[in-house]
């Protein structure tokens, strides 16, 4: 194999740029440190990309008197391309960045880890069809001087590296974009069974490891592009049975799978800084998937395998039992009973994100914090619609760090709240998941908001259900008033009468 020489000053910057993505890590860990995280990302990153652009300037042979009369010079033609691209690129993330909306953010990381995917697809395709501007190539060494530098096969470790690296970036894009399509309501939540889909997943699995292993001793087309094609089907099979309510593991999972094909590109490109960020992102997101699927009472290995959905008439609930006799209430009605209380637990989900009534419910904190009440927020692993969901939109409304609890800190506390106010939040305060072994989400822990004496719960309407499409028990308990409008216009409201 070529030993590619690595200049002591480009190793150098991106060692920095390592120990920046390290810090930015560490940061994004607590509330508190998130920004200064982000800046040390947007910093290494930044070292990354320079280092990388500066050091790899395009060639091309020259024969003038200002460069000796031959070799190669700096080809700017190329140059200004590459600057191009990254321009255009730049242009089309800050539009979307300053566009997109917090509700769509879910499906919005979806898409950039099908891009991720994709990238990772292109750039091995790139290094199979011309291996010598990647310097992967064997040169055969003969006595003719004719072929001395004549181009051999690719060498066998690369091409483990490629057939690795096109696999998981095939299966991250296709799969991020089953994913985007359920987030994005383009395709229904629902798990989506196959016929022995175990049985055709791990088949296909198995020919696609059997075909890589095979590709360091036949690097033929058909061996590159059938691995390339069951990668991209395998993708698509293993995200389509898994239902709504398991969706914020599935992006966790995707961003694990990011970033181990963007590691796998870097051995291919010979860039430290590509399998630096990759082994972080792929072991930092496979760490949250599985803290995630801890909390949800999954097993990790049913993630990875992608069969831990279940159909949808599993849950014997299906669709909301209307029929049931239940309470209505007003905003009047919600202001009193919470000023009249000693301690109100808000849980936000999903709806909360769409009505985009964090800052109203924020507000109403504050006024129920002047009436003398402990406000406290308690949020659930997988509330929303992917990890920190509705961390980031409390943050965003500037909610204290301190009122807000997950859900093992706060689920002992509800049965001594006077009221829990729940504000869009279904699949996560359903007792279901406790008692009904029949429902998808059995097993998964829950916020026991039904202990409470008294139970607000905001909802639209009572003829939807949650993204797991079962019904929730706690609309129905005799502890409950339904608050049925908006959440934001019924958050509004209640402002207005707690003044």
């Amino acid at each position: 194999m070529e030993h590619v020489a690595v200049d002591p000053w480009v190793a150098l910057a991106y060692l920095v740029a390592g120990v920046c993505f390290i810090l930015a890590l560490r940061g994004l860990s607590s509330p508190t440190t998130s920004q200064r995280g982000n800046r040390y990302g947007m910093i290494g990153m930044g070292i990354a990309v320079v280092t990388t652009l500066v050091t790899n300037i395009p060639a091309k042979p020259i024969d003038t008197l200002e460069y000796g009369g031959h070799g190669l010079g700096p080809d700017w033609v190329a140059a200004l391309e590459i600057l191009a691209a990254i321009g255009l690129g730049a242009a089309i993330g800050i539009v979307t960045a300053r566009r997109i909306a917090m509700t769509a953010m879910p499906q919005l990381v979806a898409a950039f880890h099908s891009l991720v995917g994709l990238a990772a697809v292109l750039v091995a395709c790139a290094a199979y069809l011309n291996p010598v501007a990647f310097g992967i190539a064997q040169l055969l060494n003969t006595c003719d001087p004719a072929a001395c530098m004549a181009v051999g096969p690719i060498n066998p470790v690369s091409r483990v590296e490629m057939g690795l690296g096109v696999a998981i970036g095939a299966i991250t894009f296709s799969g991020s974009v089953i994913a985007f399509l359920k987030l994005n309501g383009n395709m229904s939540g629902a798990p989506i069974m196959l016929p022995a889909r175990h049985v055709i997943n791990l088949g296909v699995l198995a020919a696609i490891l059997g075909l890589v292993a095979y590709f360091t001793l036949d690097q033929s087309p058909w061996v590159f592009w059938t691995i390339t094609l069951l990668s991209f089907v395998i993708g698509f099979l293993l995200i389509i049975p898994i239902g709504g309510a398991d969706m914020p593991v599935v992006v966790s999972m995707l961003n694990s799978y990011s970033g181990w094909a963007a590691a796998a590109m870097g051995f291919t490109l010979h860039n430290s800084a590509m399998i630096i960020t990759g082994a972080l992102v792929g072991s930092s997101g496979a760490i949250l998937s599985y803290i995630m699927c801890r909390a949800m009472n999954r097993s990790f290995i049913s993630v990875i395998a992608g069969g831990f959905g279940s159909a949808p008439e599993a849950g014997g609930s299906g669709a909301a039992k209307v029929d049931r006799p239940w309470k209505r209430g007003s905003a009047e009605d919600a202001a009193f009973l919470m000023t009249q209380a000693e301690q109100v637990i808000i849980v936000p989900g999903y709806g909360m994100a769409v009505a985009q009534a964090q800052h109203v419910l924020r507000e109403m904190g504050d006024k129920l914090k002047e009436h003398g009440v402990r406000v406290k927020y308690a949020i659930h692993p997988v509330a929303g619609r992917m990890p920190g969901h509705m961390n980031v939109l409390l943050a965003e409304a500037n909610v204290p760090y301190d009122e807000v609890f997950e859900l093992e800190d706060i689920n002992s506390e509800f049965a001594q709240t006077d009221v829990a106010f729940v504000i869009g939040a279904n699949d996560v305060t359903n007792p279901a998941a406790k008692t009904d072994k029949s429902s998808p989400i059995y097993g998964m822990p829950v916020l026991d908001v039904e202990k409470a004496k008294t139970v607000l719960f905001v909802k639209r309407s009572m003829g939807g259900v949650g993204y797991a499409g079962v019904d929730n028990d706690v609309f129905y308990m005799d502890n409950t008033m339904m608050l049925l409008a908006d959440a934001k216009k019924m958050v509004e409201d209640i402002v207005k009468s707690i003044d």
